[in-house]
C-alpha cells in the first residue's frame, strides 16, 4: 500500500511534458492596418505538441478590434464559421452551434494583449483552417491553415 502511494505521488509530481516540449509558434494579428495574421501556414507532424502564442498588435479597443485564434477541424469552412460567429459576441465569437468544429482556440484579445494555447496536432494528415472569428476579420483575410503531414 505504501509503495503504491509513493508511485502515485511520484507520478503526480512530474510536470506535464506536453507543454514543456511543445514547439512554439508566435503569431501577431492586426499589426498596423493589416487585417491578417503574420503567419498564414503552420506545418505540423501528426501528434506534434504545438504552443500557439497570439499577440494582438492593434492599438484599438477590444470591442472595436479584438482578435482571437480559432483552429477548426479539417473540411470546416472558415468563412461559414466566421459568419455564424459574428452574432455570438457573448460566447467570444465561437458560435454555439459550431462549437464541435473547434480543435483549439485563444480567446478574444485587446490591444497589446497576448494569449496562448498548447495543442496536439491532429493525427490525420490534412489542412486544418484557423481564423480570427471577430466580425468580418476572416472574410477580409485573417485566416490560415495548419498543415499536418506525415
Amino acid at each position: 500500500m505504501k509503495l503504491g502511494f509513493l508511485l502515485l505521488s511520484a507520478l503526480l509530481a512530474v510536470p506535464s511534458l506536453h507543454a514543456a516540449d511543445a514547439r512554439v509558434v508566435k503569431i501577431k494579428s492586426g499589426e498596423g492596418n493589416q487585417m491578417k495574421f503574420d503567419v498564414s501556414s503552420i506545418p505540423a507532424s501528426p501528434g506534434e505538441s504545438i504552443k500557439i502564442v497570439l499577440t494582438n498588435a492593434c492599438a484599438l479597443p477590444k470591442v472595436v478590434m479584438g482578435h482571437n485564434w480559432v483552429l477548426l477541424l479539417k473540411d470546416t469552412d472558415p468563412v461559414a464559421f466566421a459568419t455564424a460567429a459574428a452574432s455570438d459576441a457573448a460566447n467570444g465569437y465561437i458560435p454555439e452551434k459550431m462549437k464541435d468544429r473547434v480543435v483549439a482556440s485563444i480567446g478574444l484579445l485587446g490591444p497589446n494583449e497576448t494569449g496562448e494555447v498548447t495543442l496536439t496536432a491532429p493525427s490525420e494528415p490534412g489542412e486544418y483552417p484557423f481564423l480570427c472569428s471577430f466580425p468580418a476579420h476572416c472574410q477580409i483575410g485573417m485566416k490560415g491553415v495548419l498543415v499536418v503531414k506525415k
